[in-house]
């Protein structure tokens, strides 16, 4: 039986995390508020620069093969502490080969867009389906059309940079109809398209939070199966930048980040006095409002689901080893292609 560990996100300020015995204490303001064993714990996440992680416990989690990475409270990446390094040197080694072969990259990409596409098509299907009656119907309908044409143009296109394109405008017309989806709290939850560095509006700030939490775990799956997050195939390779990771978390995106901060918008679970707007225009989330992201985020990943391919319930917090698997059996030759997650 498959078991998911946790991943425990550091948010509250003037926090000090230590080793116990086999456990990790975290505690508030001299204030025990929290004792995990190490064994429950797949990665820590620190969100400020107000935390402190004891010398004896970034040894016990480099030991117990538990990462710990740094950010800035709004989500930037800072660094990143890990053990050695796991995984078949083989398999990465034919994972680097494939990424410079065009023809490979091509149809692992081809894979990853398309199933970002469907996902993002059904969950405009799912909203309509549930808003019967919603005044923007037929403007939704559209690019619901749209989006099953360029799920068709995947399959023929030539080369990545054409795949790239067609990504492009699936994207901006998924986008085009977000704000539709937003149907409480609409004054102070407007979305007029993604902002990202820094974000300029409350959505965009939700949005993009979650996002780097998808890519964390995503990369946290993939060096748990022995495959090198940095070396992708759909993302352009950057210094700094885990590409693979980001082929990964794109058929995730609309499912389990963009639903869900839906779902708290229209459920009234944040609300506008939970963000500060800065004079740079930096739309910025409160403590409570991260813990409220975090704490819906992680009871999503403990859900159970069908996975479309396996034919296996699961935890959906599972689907990113689970993925990560699938696409090494593929780099193997196990697999004659690698299966996205389709979202029904």
């Amino acid at each position: 039986m498959k078991h998911m560990q946790n991943t425990l996100y550091v948010t509250q300020q003037n926090t000090w995390l230590h080793k116990e015995g086999s456990t990790v204490v975290v505690k508030q303001d001299g204030q025990k508020t929290m004792q995990l064993p190490i064994h429950t714990i797949g990665q820590i996440v620190c969100f400020g620069f107000d935390i402190v992680v004891t010398a004896p416990l970034m040894a016990f989690c480099a030991e117990s093969g538990v990462s710990i990475a740094w950010l800035t409270e709004t989500g930037r990446f800072l660094g990143r502490m890990e053990g050695p390094v796991k995984g078949n040197v083989l398999l990465r080694r034919e994972q680097h080969r494939w990424a410079d072969d065009a023809e490979k990259s091509l149809g692992i990409a081809r894979c990853v867009v398309a199933g970002k596409i469907n996902n993002s098509r059904t969950s405009l299907l799912r909203f309509l389906r549930n808003q019967p009656d919603y005044a923007h119907t037929d403007t939704i309908k559209i690019k619901i059309d749209n989006l099953a044409r360029l799920l068709s143009d995947t399959q023929n296109c030539m080369n990545l940079d054409q795949l790239r394109g067609i990504e492009g405008e699936a994207a901006n017309v998924y986008f085009q109809v977000f704000d539709h989806m937003i149907v409480q709290q609409k004054e102070s939850f407007q979305f007029k398209g993604r902002s990202r560095r820094p974000p300029k509006d409350r959505v965009n700030a939700m949005l993009s939070y979650l996002y780097t939490i998808l890519v964390f775990d995503m990369r946290s799956a993939l060096e748990t199966v022995g495959l090198d997050p940095y070396v992708g195939f759909l993302h352009a390779d950057r210094p700094g930048r885990p590409g693979l990771a980001l082929d990964l978390m794109e058929e995730l995106r609309a499912p389990l980040a963009d639903r869900l901060v839906l779902g708290l918008i229209n459920r009234k679970q944040v609300q506008s006095k939970q963000f500060k707007i800065h004079g740079t225009g930096e739309v910025q989330m409160d403590d409570d409002c991260r813990k409220e992201l975090i704490v819906a985020y992680q009871n999503r990943k403990k859900e159970t689901m069908l996975h479309p391919f396996l034919e296996e319930k699961m935890e959906i917090g599972l689907f990113f080893q689970t993925q990560a698997r699938l696409l090494a059996r593929h780099i193997r030759g196990d697999l004659e292609y690698y299966p996205a997650v389709l979202w029904r």
